[in-house]
């Protein structure tokens, strides 16, 4: 369990891997993300930490967050991720990778993650639900649709279950 959380981690530090590193542009009316505004889940508490936060805090700092000892590789491990997660914030705070600004962006959005009207629609409507949710147009469309078609899907299998 311990290195599943390291894992898991070092894996959502490492996401400016892929980055592109020129900075990101802002169109004119719309915040650019700042870093000190997302924040991660840690621990067992699940403490809310910013990824600025994170990006500068010690391994003993985040050990006495998870609760966890962390090995010499680990501590290694975890440096790394750290300065590649600083390359990739602005003097000013701002995120320069357009491909972790645009993810916490739709985290922030409600783009992604479950949708309570959609599932809705999909388990007490059925298949008359689904095509409910294709006729909403909102920002978060697809995603409602998308759990449109998964509460669908528990009441097709509610119903078999029903008759078996």
């Amino acid at each position: 369990m311990k290195k599943l959380l390291l894992l898991l981690v070092l894996g959502a530090l490492s996401l400016s891997t892929y980055a592109i590193t020129e900075p990101a542009k802002t169109v004119p009316g719309k915040k650019a993300l700042k870093a000190t505004e997302v924040y991660l889940p840690i621990g067992k508490n699940k403490e809310l930490v910013s990824v600025y936060e994170l990006s500068r805090m010690s391994p003993k700092e985040l050990q006495k967050l998870t609760g966890k000892k962390m090995g010499f590789f680990d501590k290694i491990g975890f440096k790394i991720s750290q300065k590649k997660l600083r390359s990739s914030i602005n003097p000013d705070g701002t995120f320069n990778s357009k491909r972790v600004n645009k993810y916490f962006k739709k985290m922030e959005s409600g783009e992604t993650g479950f949708h309570i009207g959609g599932f809705a629609l999909g388990i007490l409507l059925g298949l008359i639900g689904v095509l409910i949710a294709y006729l909403i147009n909102d920002d978060k469309k697809r995603n409602r649709v998308k759990w449109a078609w998964i509460g669908w899907g528990v009441w097709v299998l509610i119903v078999i279950l029903a008759l078996i």
